[in-house]
């Protein structure tokens, strides 16, 4: 495995700017294909968002002017609910299972640098967390009646898309400390639980006192108040900034964790 690294660290080394373009590019590409290809993630992350959409916010609420206002409220709650189900599952369950496939040890006998690895985890995430968005708007518009500004739905999705980075680092830390078979578990255990504990399915105004002092520090519930920010929906008991620093602290603490597990399972293989 040594041998097989020097050239490819050699190579790595004599790249121009261009050429390393290219090969972030082509991570990424192919991370997008895999995962549009595995019918089960890719149908379901996009299926169960628009499911409870169309049930909470469109088909229970009764018809009239609060119906609307639900149905745009929890576009943007279910929204931040689909995205946080990409990063986390991609993140935690795809790195659990390519660890224990060998794969990331391919990763490291190639050319590519290591950064485009996670780089393309991340694109993926975006591009989903697009998809996602972009479904429940028409879906919104068309069954819903939501009517938004072109800027303010560029909005939403710009809040969405970068809400994905601290659910793709704690995703991170998760695919680096669980076991393969036991990842989509542990996912399932603090994905759904924190969902709905941040108010995703229903609005956080209808959860216990208990629930919304919980969801507070729980990072669904910040990019979720960003979300309704970005489209003028909900009350807002923070000001964005508090939101955009409890995101970046969530941010950075599992990117330590993953650092961490990432270190250790490199000892555990090579040391």
């Amino acid at each position: 495995m040594a041998t097989a690294t020097i050239p490819a660290t050699l190579a790595v080394s004599r790249r121009s700017l261009g050429e390393w373009i290219n090969v972030f590019a082509l991570e990424a590409k192919y991370e997008i294909l895999k995962y549009m290809r595995l019918r089960v993630f890719s149908v379901s992350i996009l299926f169960f968002p628009l499911m409870f959409y169309v049930l909470f916010g469109i088909v229970l609420p009764k018809a009239g002017p609060n119906r609307t206002e639900t149905a745009t409220y929890l576009l943007a709650t279910m929204a931040c609910y689909g995205v946080m189900g990409v990063a986390m599952f991609s993140f935690g369950v795809g790195i659990a299972m390519e660890r224990g496939q060998g794969w990331l040890q391919v990763k490291r006998a190639s050319p590519m640098p290591l950064p485009a690895y996670f780089v393309a985890k991340i694109v993926n995430a975006m591009v989903f967390a697009l998809a996602i968005s972009l479904l429940l708007l028409a879906v919104g518009g068309a069954f819903g009646g939501v009517r938004m500004p072109l800027l303010m739905q560029l909005k939403l999705i710009s809040v969405l898309a970068l809400g994905s980075i601290p659910f793709s680092a704690m995703g991170l830390a998760v695919g680096y400390f669980a076991k393969p078979n036991s990842a989509p578990a542990i996912v399932n255990l603090v994905y759904l639980p924190m969902s709905f504990c941040s108010g995703l399915w229903i609005p956080i105004f209808v959860l216990p006192k208990v629930l919304q002092n919980v969801a507070q520090v729980l990072p669904p519930y910040h990019v979720a108040q960003l979300a309704l920010n970005a489209i003028k929906m909900g009350p807002y008991p923070s000001p964005v900034g508090v939101h955009i620093e409890a995101l970046i602290g969530v941010t950075l603490l599992f990117l330590g964790l993953a650092a961490y597990g990432y270190w250790k399972d490199e000892g555990e293989t090579y040391g």
